[in-house]
């Protein structure tokens, strides 16, 4: 299964992330891909504990929809929405200079992949408690998601 605790994993999306241009279109949604290296930027941020967010209820079991998300081998679907703090129109980080958050995206994916990773992570506002490999394993999968949606 990929994760960015797998070395050939954390290269391939850090190679993918590099190819992004501010202009590039997006194939469903509607962030700009400056906005979408933000977005998983905060989402970095939020699985080192860096940047908080509220829990978010849903009508699954945390458990069973953590475990098909993470381990089901199947696309994650388009159109779902993301917590406030990680939206970039409302609580997320707002794009600056592309450069210069295309480097910081980079130096967060490379800090997700390797130790130390915190002993206790924080839980994910959808999924609950997360291991530290499995928000390697999510980390891998919503870059993944996002950089698919810009044709990456």
């Amino acid at each position: 299964m990929r994760s960015l605790g797998r070395e050939r994993d954390r290269l391939e999306i850090i190679e993918r992330v590099r190819r992004l241009r501010p202009g590039l279109a997006h194939r469903w949604g509607r962030m700009s891909a400056h906005q979408m290296v933000c977005h998983v930027a905060d989402a970095y941020r939020m699985a080192s504990g860096e940047k908080p967010v509220r829990p978010v209820t849903g009508p699954f079991p945390r458990s069973i929809l953590k475990w098909g998300v993470l381990y089901l081998p199947i696309p994650w679907p388009h159109g779902i929405s993301t917590c406030r703090e990680l939206d970039q129109e409302l609580g997320g980080t707002r794009p600056v200079e592309f450069s210069t958050d295309l480097a910081t995206l980079v130096a967060l994916v490379e800090r997700a992949s390797r130790p130390p990773l915190p002993l206790d992570p924080p839980p994910h506002p959808i999924f609950g408690r997360m291991s530290a490999a499995d928000w390697q394993r999510w980390g891998y999968l919503h870059a993944d998601h996002h950089l698919r949606q810009f044709g990456m």
